[in-house]
């Protein structure tokens, strides 16, 4: 396969992360873009294979000469809740239109959400997306967009993140506490199934579907390598970080009542609908027509989440 240069959005999060480690294992020139400089050279600032561009995705001007050139945009940002009903149609029609300009394909990270509520089994492509939040219905007007934009698009869905530099999730939540040797909480029940995602999985699947031509203009569902029970998540922290003390659990009231206080809990809150009928991906279509997923077994996956925030 020839040399590709592509680029990836929101370089220093979670999924970013591993985004751009992914593509430089399959010998391609990324551009690494991102706001935080020092997190962006903490990172990448080592290889020579990663372009370093630091930029903010609202600067016409910067995303467009950050993308100049490439082939494939990786679009890994993530806002904060509170500011999705102002920004995300504002950064969606910035990146359309940087791929528009430039004649580069997109791979688009994305949620659960614009499913809604669990239908009661696994969620597959072709399910109706019925959306009862206002992220979730957000979501939704972002597909539209990128369906109406006449440009390539992959637009994977994935479940909750855990892995490298993963920040503001569920599992990550206990983790770090966890890690730290701290009094842990873990939001839901701790007896739910829930699926959760580790990143470099997730990253490996969107980029074999990203190089695959097919794969183009469709929803791809990705889904985690099981569901897991809070307690077994808490049993498998206990047994690698030999930190035994309780784990409280947060419930939904508790998330209410810190709202009042901090507004990304309070749009935190309509989304708790995840730890009462957790949504579950069903991964036919991937296996079908791209191969076999990525699994990493989660004691595997958090062993070397926690090895790698040891490092940092």
């Amino acid at each position: 396969m020839e040399m590709k240069k592509v680029i990836v959005l929101g370089a220093t999060g979670g999924m970013g992360y591993s985004l751009v480690n992914e593509l430089v294992e399959r010998g391609m020139e990324v551009t690494a873009f991102a706001r935080n400089k020092d997190k962006l050279h903490h990172f990448f600032g080592n290889n020579s294979h990663i372009t370093i561009y630091q930029g903010d995705v609202f600067s016409t001007n910067e995303l467009m000469n950050a993308v100049k050139g490439n082939e494939i945009i990786f679009h890994a940002i993530n806002l904060p809740y509170a500011s999705w009903e102002a920004k995300l149609p504002i950064m969606t029609q910035q990146i359309i239109q940087a791929a528009q300009k430039n004649s580069t394909k997109l791979a688009i990270v994305d949620n659960i959400y614009s499913y809604g509520k669990s239908p009661g089994e696994k969620v597959k492509e072709t399910t109706e997306k019925r959306p009862h939040t206002k992220k979730g219905k957000i979501r939704l007007e972002m597909q539209k967009l990128y369906e109406s934009s006449q440009v390539p698009y992959i637009i994977a869905h994935f479940p909750d993140f855990y892995g490298p530099y993963v920040e503001s999730s569920l599992l990550n939540f206990t983790l770090t506490k966890m890690m730290e040797n701290k009094k842990a909480q873990y939001v839901g029940d701790p007896r739910l199934s829930r699926e959760h995602i580790y990143t470099p999985d997730g990253a490996k699947a969107l980029v074999e579907l990203a190089l695959n031509e097919t794969a183009y203009n469709q929803i791809w569902n990705i889904p985690a390598y099981d569901v897991i029970t809070g307690e077994e998540i808490i049993h498998i922290l206990q047994s690698i970080t030999n930190n035994h003390k309780k784990v409280s659990t947060v419930t939904k009231n508790m998330v209410r009542f810190i709202g009042l206080f901090d507004r990304q809990m309070r749009e935190f809150v309509e989304m708790m609908y995840l730890n009462e009928q957790p949504v579950v991906l069903d991964g036919e279509k991937y296996e079908k027509n791209i191969g076999i997923l990525p699994k990493t077994p989660y004691d595997e996956g958090i062993k070397r989440t926690i090895d790698i925030m040891k490092d940092k």
